[in-house]
């Protein structure tokens, strides 16, 4: 292990040590605020508030028995606040440790005892209601009773006697009232039967309300009585009891949390001091290296300085060396280039050489040598010997074939002089280097084309390649003359040599080469030179036209790698397509018609 590397080791524990600490201390740090003491007062209050709506419902129900409250108002609007006040309790949440169990079991109890509550609540305000509507009914059917004669007003007398004590025993409730007053109410009946008919009704009626009034009452005191010892108050209490526990729960656990977060903090401390003395020995460490580094830089800057120079002289070296590549380059792309032209110029050579050794102009010598043999007798030679008289047929023949002989001559050597002229061009287009980068001149891509294959035609013959052209209707376009031609004879040359390279000749109906002139957009325009000879490999496509690189065993690696510069010059472009070995190759020239250069995609 590296001293570099000892110190980062050594403080990773520590570190870890410190987010252990400092987690357990956010950890506790939320636990003490999770437990809500304030909430604690809140639900008292809000149990102290349910115990008072409870009490002042039931001083309500007995408002209304005696008749204070005109209405049941009272009764019905503190039944929705009892229902709802204890869903609000806030201490008491719905965990196990806080007593949310016990919680909702008070709770269910408490909603039982107000549910039966309400049930009594209900029946007392119907009793009640009749209990109120036949005492106020009492004086009107009183007076009903009462009218002429004395028996009539002795049964009335009686029946304000019922009345009174009806109205008597309705506020006091005691038992000995009403059975005086069922014994009054046997006196009035008895004295029925001598009073008039309406009167008589008027006894029946108010005898059944004053019997409505005693069982009314009795029911309304029982109900009353019933409502007063409902265990509303009890299950508030027992609430209130799980809401004590739960606090004391609580308190004791933020206790706990609170030593807790005491003692981790102290452990932090420590830790945090421990780390303080680290820092500061570390410091003294870090010091020294600084002293050592410094001197250490002070030394590097001397040895960059000579680096530099060192540098400087090899980068010098490296231009010159640049600037003889550059001339090696320029020089061989010259030969090679002139190097193609003269296999042209070798092979037309050797046409004519061939063609005079053939010659039959021999034959004129010896025509002549026998005219001479005849001497004064060439008259007669010529019109009686078998010899003589063939002789004129013989010599217009061979006038014929020489003239023929003549003409062929003359064809190759101005294909020749058409060769020397273009090495002339070449080494003229590599003088002008260093000045003009292009000579364009207003030409027919077709006649440009005719040209090239018109120089290659020798070479074609003597190979025994044939050769297919396919042209469109391009107008005359702004080129290079030289520089297509120097691209389309190396191209023609390359596909010829592959031609040669493959015994597997193409198929019948079929050329070797095919030479190809069409439209490549609005400003630019194609030729593709294709042939079906070895074909190039996928792996090599990518580097065909790099310098130095071929596929032939006695190729160089410059033509094509001159034709692409040569293309591009031009504003055009160089590409390549070939289905793999022995699938033949096509080459494609994209150029500009107008001398400007191409975009990217216009040539692709």
């Amino acid at each position: 292990m590296s001293a570099a590397r000892r110190p980062r080791l050594a403080w990773a524990p520590l570190a870890g040590v410190a987010l252990g600490l400092a987690a357990a201390l956010l950890f506790f740090q939320f636990k003490t605020r999770s437990v809500d003491l304030a909430a604690y007062a809140d639900d008292l209050s809000l149990l102290s508030q349910i115990k008072q709506l409870d009490a002042h419902w039931e001083l309500s129900a007995m408002k209304s028995r005696i008749g204070l409250n005109q209405t049941y108002d009272p009764l019905v609007d503190p039944v929705h606040a009892l229902r709802a006040l204890p869903q609000q309790l806030r201490m008491l949440a719905a965990r196990p440790e806080m007593g949310g169990a016990q919680r909702a079991a008070s709770i269910a109890a408490y909603q039982r005892a107000l549910q039966a509550k309400i049930g009594l609540v209900e029946s007392f305000k119907s009793h009640n209601a009749v209990l109120h509507n036949s005492v106020a009914f009492l004086p009107q059917a009183a007076r009903d009773i009462g009218s002429a004669g004395a028996r009539q007003r002795r049964a009335a007398a009686l029946a304000f006697e019922i009345l009174l004590a009806t109205l008597i025993h309705q506020q006091g409730g005691s038992a000995a009232p009403a059975a005086a007053i069922e014994e009054a109410l046997l006196r009035l009946a008895r004295m029925r039967p001598r009073l008039a008919p309406d009167s008589a009704q008027s006894i029946d009626l108010f005898a059944m309300h004053v019997r409505t009034v005693l069982r009314e009452h009795a029911l309304v005191g029982a109900l009353l009585e019933r409502i007063v010892r409902a265990p509303t108050a009890q299950r508030v209490d027992a609430i209130g009891a799980v809401l004590g526990a739960g606090q004391e729960r609580a308190v004791q656990q933020l206790q706990q949390y609170r030593f807790y977060l005491l003692l981790f903090a102290a452990a932090l401390v420590a830790l945090l001091l421990y780390a303080t003395l680290r820092l500061l020995l570390s410091h003294a460490t870090i010091r020294r290296g600084n002293e050592a580094l410094q001197h250490a830089n002070d030394h590097l800057e001397s040895r960059v300085k000579l680096r530099t120079a060192e540098l400087a002289e090899a980068q010098q070296r490296l231009i010159e060396a640049a600037r003889k590549a550059g001339m090696a380059e320029v020089a061989t792309n010259v030969l090679h280039n002139v190097g193609n032209v003269l296999n042209s110029v070798c092979v037309s050579a050797g046409l004519v050489s061939q063609q005079l050794r053939h010659s039959r102009g021999a034959g004129l010598d010896k025509a002549v040598a026998l005219i001479q043999a005849q001497g004064a007798g060439l008259g007669a030679f010529l019109e009686h010997d078998a010899k003589g008289r063939c002789l004129p047929a013989y010599l217009a023949s061979l006038a014929d074939a020489i003239g023929a002989e003549r003409r062929a001559l003359l064809e190759e050597l101005d294909s020749m002089v058409r060769w020397l002229e273009h090495v002339k061009e070449i080494v003229a287009t590599q003088q002008s280097y260093a000045g003009a980068s292009c000579l364009v001149e207003l030409c027919r891509p077709a006649e440009l084309i005719d040209e090239a294959i018109g120089m290659s035609a020798a070479a074609l013959a003597h190979d025994q390649v044939a050769l297919g052209t396919d042209f469109e209707e391009v107008p005359a376009a702004l080129l290079d003359r030289h520089r297509v031609l120097q691209i389309l004879l190396n191209l023609l040359s390359n596909a010829r040599q592959a031609m040669a390279a493959t015994p597997r000749p193409p198929r019948p109906g079929r050329a070797a080469i095919a030479v190809r002139l069409g439209a490549a957009g609005a400003r630019a325009l194609r030729i593709e030179v294709a042939d079906h000879g070895t074909g190039i490999a996928a792996a090599d496509l990518t580097r065909i036209f790099a310098h130095g690189f071929t596929t032939r065993k006695d190729g160089h690696g410059f033509g094509l790698h001159s034709c692409a510069l040569a293309a591009r010059e031009m504003g055009g472009r160089l590409s390549v397509h070939s289905a793999g070995l022995g699938c033949g190759a096509t080459f494609t020239l994209f150029l500009p018609t107008d001398g400007q250069a191409l975009p990217e995609e216009a040539s692709t």
